[in-house]
């Protein structure tokens, strides 16, 4: 899966890469820190009425070429060509929130990577208290990343992926090996766009990882959270969405 219009070179440009490329664990962990560190989790096409587009090409130019951001399809959507360009063997599948009050459908989209017989799961696009970087997909009591803790359970034929914030375990998602094709998400997106109680559609987000930790805005709100110690202010979002994530919006 590739846009016409796909450049390696201007994607290993746009998320600040410039180490050995090849099909690899150290090669996959690097694309996913640089580019969760660089791309910008946002919503602002779903907070101006209109549905985030799933061509291949529109989201390439919005991302690359305009220096924009994305919710998941579109970030992981534009990490999945790299993985293609580069040479990995991966395939997505559809992930359950599971951060609202009550059950919710298969509406998140993650990319399973397989290296050497193992399955890793990667994701660029889930926002607030999502991976750092890949996660073998085993049960694991608790998985180190850069400060933060995750860990994966086997429940009910799926896995469970959980984050520790304030030291409470979090599930933020669920998923099960099956392979979905990109055309699946269509409805998805679209439910996640225009659903009045998507979180998408209720709130005006902006969420970039940084080296010691995050940077979480809604609506009016900042969070920083660097080195363990979080800072909130309020703020005017479309300034600090230029100002603290380089979105010109």
């Amino acid at each position: 899966m590739i846009a016409s219009n796909f450049s390696l070179k201007n994607y290993l440009n746009r998320i600040n890469y410039a180490g050995k490329i090849q099909a690899d664990l150290k090669t996959l962990n690097a694309l996913m820190s640089h580019q969760l560190q660089s791309v910008p989790f946002e919503n602002t096409e779903v907070q101006a009425g209109r549905i985030p587009s799933l061509v291949l090409e529109d989201i390439y130019t919005k991302i690359v070429t305009d220096k924009r951001g994305g919710y998941c399809y579109e970030v992981n959507g534009l990490f999945a060509m790299a993985l293609s360009a580069i040479g990995f063997e991966w395939y997505f599948v559809g992930a359950r929130p599971m951060f609202y009050p009550s059950r919710r459908p298969k509406t998140h989209m993650v990319i399973v990577v397989i290296l050497d017989g193992e399955s890793y799961l990667c994701d660029t696009g889930f926002g607030g208290y999502g991976l750092r970087e890949p996660l073998k997909v085993v049960e694991t009591l608790a998985a180190e990343q850069n400060g933060d803790q995750f860990r994966l359970a086997f429940i009910d034929e799926e896995f469970v992926l959980s984050s520790l914030v304030n030291e409470e375990w979090m599930p933020q998602y669920g998923f099960a090996l099956s392979q979905q094709e990109w055309i699946e998400f269509s409805l998805a997106n679209y439910f996640n766009a225009t659903h009045p109680e998507t979180i998408f559609t209720q709130k005006k987000l902006a969420i970039i990882q940084t080296p010691t930790g995050r940077k979480i805005l809604v609506d009016n709100s900042l969070k920083i959270i660097d080195q363990g110690i979080t800072t909130v202010s309020e703020v005017e979002y479309f300034s600090a969405a230029k100002e603290q994530f380089g979105l010109l919006i």
